[in-house]
């Protein structure tokens, strides 16, 4: 049990997608506009990436490396990883409308966001079990959602800050991003990583 903690915060503070990783920086910046947009975004890699994690793991796993075909991973995993996003955007389609067209290109997006397709081979390349890959996929979503969702608020803030013209738009959202990395940074040296 404490190997599965230990594998969740590592994915969730320690190592994060974003801050301390830099993958998918695109939907980082993209999407981080808008507090319930960000919430949204992040709700839907929450799923994709659990999910496409899981898929991908067992098809890895029981069909390719068995038959020597890991040089496929890459196709099957991005196959896997569209099919969902597909799903998932009719879902929201139809149950959702105003998420659905907040989140615009965004959510066809998901389908090439790096962070899920790293995820899928990060499991396989740690070698974890099922269980493990879950956690890690959980904790990594997870740390994304924390990142996306905290920049999204300080970004809404900045926004009503007075700050200097040239500093507005993406100057100040770089530099905070580079506080916030800086901020999860100390988390690897608290723990001595």
């Amino acid at each position: 049990m404490s190997e599965l903690l230990g594998i969740f915060f590592a994915a969730f503070l320690i190592n994060n997608i974003l801050l301390i990783r830099f993958i998918a920086l695109c939907s980082f910046f993209g999407v981080s506009t808008k507090l319930d947009t960000s919430i949204g975004m992040s709700s839907a890699v929450i799923f994709v990436m659990t999910v496409s994690s899981a898929i991908s793991w067992i098809a890895y796993n029981t069909v390719l490396a068995p038959l020597h075909l890991e040089f496929l991973r890459t196709a099957v995993f991005i196959l896997t990883i569209a099919s969902l996003v597909q799903l998932e955007e009719l879902y929201l389609k139809k149950a959702i409308p105003a998420l659905y067209r907040a989140m615009g290109i965004y959510l066809p997006l998901i389908t090439t966001n790096c962070a899920i397709l790293a995820v899928a081979f990060l499991a396989i390349d740690y070698k974890y079990n099922f269980i493990q890959s879950m956690v890690y996929s959980l904790g990594v979503s997870g740390g994304y959602s924390l990142a996306i969702i905290l920049f999204a608020y300080v970004r809404e803030r900045t926004a009503l800050a007075p700050i200097p013209k040239w500093f507005q738009g993406y100057p100040i959202a770089f530099i905070t991003a580079a506080l916030m990395s800086l901020a999860f940074l100390g988390f690897t040296r608290m723990f001595g990583l």
